[in-house]
This record gives structure tokens, C-alpha cells and sequence, in this order.
């Protein structure tokens, strides 16, 4: 029974041993952490690393042989700032911002980060992506104008992220966000910028709300002007109506007034037809009265007078005839009498021409021919001879004193 009681105990008290070396030697990995055991070499890919590494599960150490770090992999708050960075315009700015990183928790990263930072305290990773995460924001700042800088910051921390992530991520950091809190300058630029954009914002405000004010007054207008004419086409609508209806009064009174007319007219066409059908018969029987009063006399004296006229045309054309044979025959001879044709014709006609002349002039009887002085009843007979002599001379252009010596000189030719 001793026996017995004895071997209980010790197995009881191997049991707790057991216990306690398991206990010691079993690692539990949290979802928040990553055990790494070193001490044993191991192939990892195509190279070969003195450690293992467990997340999310548990591993048993190979006691004197291996040892166990435990890796948080917590996010960590880091205050970012820095002082006088310069941007692309060569402006000093202050830059504040919090940024969260975190060690990678998975490879290739995390072997970078326990390569970098294992035993390392939380304070110390800290501080060395703080001092990476300035470096960045300084380089990036020098990219970027103070504007850009302020007025668009998410492409500020965009561009600052990129450049960030790619220096971190070979330290097996991971940056989770970045946040910019605060951006300002010693020089008093930005506050420049916002008093020149608080101006432009300002007259932007006075534009919109006098552009505001001129669409409210054009609205008014509009509205006020749809009013009037809605208050306009009702009074034309309302004066149309009182139009037509003055119109079909005016057309009634109207259409009234010409049947009126029409009738009245009827009758004076009535009777001016029956006084015209009167009229026709006063003037038929006019006619025929003149007809047999006017028109048969006038016709027998014109069917006489037609008579008459072809026995004068007759005896005209017979003398007609006879002039022209007579007419004919001077001709002839003056043809034939040559270049004292002209003179044998006016002699032949001067004795007719001077009875003519000479009968206006008193005819005296004389014996002889004595020239004398005026005579006690006027002019001389010497000049009336002259002024017979003139006349000719004036109505045939012949000059008959010329004339006379040329005679008798033809005369005395002639006799000889």
C-alpha cells in the first residue's frame, strides 16, 4: 500500500514537472504579434536564416538550442514635424502631422524589419521612422509650391505617402495613413495668400450676390412682365369681345341698311327702266320723224351734190389736162429759144405786167414826153415811172432799165 502511495506522488509531482517544462517551453502567438525563435537554421526561399518565424499559432522552443523574441505588431502614433522646409518657391514652411505605421507582418517585409528592429523597443522604431517620415516630408515640400501645399493637400499627402512607403518598406515599416495637420510659415506668405484669396473670396461673394440680386430684379421683371401681358391679353381678349360683338351689331345695322337700300335702289332701277323703255320710244319715234324729215331730204341732196361734185371733178380734170398740154408746149419752146428764154418770156408778159402796174397810176393823156417838176396834184410822172420801174424789179428781180438799151440793141441788130 506504501509502495503504491509512493509511486502516485511521483508521478504526480513528474506530472506538475512536465507540466512545467511544457509550459515553459510551448510559445502561444497572438493575432497582434509574430514569435520569432532563433537558433536553428532554416531555409527560407533561396537563402538560408538562423530563425523561424510563427504568426498566428504556437511553437515549442528546443531548449539551450533556440531562443523566442515576441514582434508587436501594434500600430504606433507618430507626431511628425518639421521646421523651416523650404518648398519650390523658396519659402520657409512649418509642417505638422501624425502619421501610423506599423512593422509588416508579412514576408518579405518582416524579415526586413527583423533584421532592422528586432529587440528593439517600440520608442526606438519610433523615432527612426519619425526621422524617416521628415526626411520625406522636407523632400516632398521641396516639390511643391507653398499654393499647392495648402490649397491641395490630399495631393500633397498622396505624393508624401509614395515617397514614404518606398523608404519605410525597406525597413519593413508600414505606413497605414498620413494625416497633415498643420501648415504655416514664419514669413507671413500664407497669410498673404489668404488675405488675397480672403479679397478674391470677398469679391467673388459681391459678384454672386449682385448677380443674385440682378437675377432676383430680372426674375421680378420677368414675373411682373408675364403678369402685365397675362393682364394685356385679357383686355385684348376682353376688347376682342366687345369688338366682335360692336362688329355683328355694326354688320346687323349694316346688312339692315343695305336690304334697305337694295330695296330703294330696286325701285329707282324700276323706275329708271320704265322711263328708260320711255325714253326709247320718244326717241324711235324722233328718229323716225327726222328720218323722214331730215335724213331723206339730206340724202337726195347729198346723192346731188355727189352728182354735181363728179361733173366739176370732170371739167377740173379736163382743164387740168389743158394746163398741163399748154404747160407743156411753153416748156418745149423754152427749150427750143434757148438762154433768151428767160428774156422772151417776160417780154412776152411785161405788157400785161405794166397795164397792171400802170393802172394804179392815173392815166394821163400824152402826147409827148416832157420832163418837168412835180405836178400841182403830187408826184411827178418821172416818178411814178420809177417806182413802177422799182416794183417789177422788186416782184421778178428783172431791171427793165437794163433791159430797154439791151432790146434796142438786139433791135438794131436785127434791122441791120
Amino acid at each position: 500500500m506504501g509502495g503504491i502511495l509512493a509511486v502516485l506522488v511521483i508521478a504526480f509531482f513528474a506530472l506538475i514537472t512536465l507540466i512545467i517544462i511544457v509550459k515553459n517551453m510551448l510559445y502561444i502567438c497572438q493575432p497582434n504579434e509574430v514569435l520569432v525563435f532563433s537558433g536553428a537554421r532554416r531555409r527560407m526561399g533561396n537563402r538560408v536564416v538562423g530563425y523561424k518565424i510563427i504568426k498566428g499559432g504556437r511553437g515549442i522552443r528546443i531548449p539551450l538550442f533556440e531562443t523566442v523574441d515576441r514582434v508587436d505588431l501594434t500600430n504606433m502614433i507618430i507626431n511628425v514635424s518639421v521646421t523651416n522646409a523650404y518648398s519650390k518657391g523658396g519659402i520657409p514652411l512649418t509642417v505638422q502631422g501624425v502619421a501610423n505605421i506599423k512593422i509588416a507582418g508579412e514576408e518579405p517585409l518582416l524579415n526586413n524589419a527583423l533584421e532592422r528592429f528586432l529587440a528593439r523597443s517600440r520608442a526606438e522604431i519610433g523615432k527612426i521612422a519619425k526621422e524617416t517620415l521628415e526626411g520625406n516630408l522636407r523632400g516632398v515640400l521641396a516639390t511643391l509650391t507653398p499654393e499647392q501645399v495648402n490649397e491641395d493637400k490630399i495631393s500633397f499627402e498622396k505624393s508624401l505617402l509614395e515617397q514614404a512607403e518606398h523608404d519605410l518598406s525597406k525597413l519593413g515599416l508600414v505606413l497605414d495613413t498620413l494625416t497633415i495637420q498643420n501648415i504655416s510659415d514664419e514669413v507671413g506668405y500664407l497669410a498673404s495668400i489668404g488675405r488675397m484669396r480672403g479679397a478674391e473670396v470677398r469679391k467673388d461673394a459681391r459678384i454672386a450676390e449682385a448677380r443674385a440680386k440682378a437675377d432676383a430684379a430680372e426674375t421680378r421683371a420677368r414675373n411682373l412682365e408675364t403678369v402685365s401681358l397675362a393682364q394685356i391679353n385679357a383686355e385684348v381678349k376682353k376688347l376682342e369681345v366687345m369688338t366682335g360683338k360692336r362688329i355683328a351689331d355694326a354688320q346687323t345695322k349694316v346688312t339692315a341698311r343695305v336690304a334697305d337700300a337694295q330695296g330703294e335702289v330696286r325701285a329707282r332701277v324700276a323706275q329708271a327702266t320704265g322711263e328708260l323703255e320711255m325714253q326709247k320710244a320718244r326717241i324711235e319715234q324722233v328718229r323716225r320723224r327726222l328720218e323722214a324729215d331730215v335724213i331723206q331730204p339730206a340724202e337726195a341732196k347729198r346723192r346731188a351734190a355727189e352728182e354735181k361734185a363728179k361733173a366739176d371733178a370732170a371739167k377740173i380734170q379736163e382743164e387740168g389736162r389743158a394746163t398741163a398740154e399748154a404747160l407743156r408746149a411753153v416748156s418745149d419752146t423754152w427749150k427750143k429759144a434757148g438762154p433768151n428764154a428767160r428774156d422772151v418770156f417776160l417780154f412776152q408778159k411785161l405788157e400785161s405786167l405794166i397795164t397792171k402796174v400802170v393802172s394804179t397810176i392815173q392815166q394821163p393823156k400824152i402826147d409827148k414826153i416832157t420832163v418837168t417838176g412835180q405836178t400841182n396834184g403830187g408826184t411827178s410822172l418821172a416818178a411814178q415811172l420809177a417806182i413802177a420801174v422799182e416794183q417789177i424789179r422788186a416782184a421778178t428781180g428783172v431791171d427793165v432799165t437794163k433791159m430797154l438799151p439791151e432790146s434796142a440793141t438786139r433791135r438794131g441788130s436785127s434791122a441791120s
